[in-house]
């Protein structure tokens, strides 16, 4: 017999599902624990496994887990300080944003304040043109000097974005190592990596979240992980993506951007998967989400 755990941690309620080969399930719900996301989490767990009449070594399917910790860290804005490095001159690319507006025709229309303000954003001399080019190499001395800024900053999680660099990243990258040396107790993540695109703007503010939730989400996921095999459990969990997919939880840690919303997209999805098994067409699924 084979069994599978999913485990949901929501605002509210985290839920656990076990389901074995036969497609029995038992199920539980309990109050999530903020103070110990794990606490809520593995009491679940234990009181689905004590229903069912197993051990955690019984577990040798699939362990999925769907989180709002990205997503409430993001919301409440309670991650660390985080700094964000750019191509020199480009220091307000989070304040300027673009040209979309989620109110077309308000005149007096406020923006939410960037996560990483303008004095925690850093220049860099650097370019790398349109067709991948590399222009101006950062100098190591100007990286040293980025590093000390950094540093005294008290920053704990590091963005870099630079001009172009989803052509080629090989500066993001160079600075990037280099940091990661010079300041080994920090988070640290490129645009490159994170969302190789074209649009300076998007990839800026997509690197910036990832940052700014590095700190909180890593921690988590490798406690999770060491946890689930203390106590017997035999796979590594898979962590839920707003894509629908799943990932380990290492490559999860390193792109928590990835894991906002990414309950509501589970819920999407089985709702797609019960309108297929009954046979309904149009089906419209509802959820409710509920933050702290």
């Amino acid at each position: 017999m084979t069994y599978s755990l999913a485990v949901d941690i929501g605002g509210t309620f985290t839920d656990i599902v076990l389901r074995n080969s036969d497609g029995r399930l038992s199920v539980d719900k309990t109050l999530t624990t903020h103070e110990d996301l794990l606490s809520g989490f593995f009491g679940g767990v234990n009181a689905v496994l004590k229903k069912a009449g197993i051990s955690s070594e019984a577990i040798d399917g699939v362990i999925v887990h769907a989180t709002t910790v990205v997503t409430n860290a993001l919301i409440e804005r309670k991650g660390p300080p985080t700094a964000l490095v750019v191509t020199e001159g480009f220091r307000d690319v989070l304040s300027i944003r673009n040209e979309h507006r989620y109110d077309m025709y308000d005149p007096q229309i406020e923006f939410p304040e960037p996560l990483v303000p303008i004095e925690l954003t850093f220049g860099i001399a650097e370019r790398t043109l349109a067709d991948g080019t590399v222009a101006q190499a950062p100098s190591d001395e100007a990286i040293e000097a980025l590093a000390a800024d950094i540093r005294k900053s008290g920053a704990q999680s590091v963005a870099i974005c630079f001009l172009n660099s989803f052509v080629n990243s090989s500066n993001e990258a160079y600075v990037a190592g280099r940091l990661s040396r010079l300041l080994n107790d920090l988070f640290i993540c490129t645009s490159s990596d994170v969302a190789p695109q074209i649009r300076e703007y998007p990839r800026a503010s997509t690197a910036t979240v990832n940052a700014y939730t590095m700190p909180i989400s890593q921690p988590y996921l490798r406690r999770l992980s060491d946890r689930l095999r203390d106590e017997g459990f035999g796979n590594t969990p898979l962590i839920m993506l707003s894509s629908g997919g799943v990932v380990g939880a290492e490559t999860a840690g390193r792109n928590p951007v990835r894991m906002i919303e990414s309950g509501p997209a589970a819920g999407a999805l089985a709702a797609c998967h019960y309108a297929e098994v009954l046979g309904i067409e149009g089906l419209r699924g509802h959820f409710y989400i509920n933050t702290r």
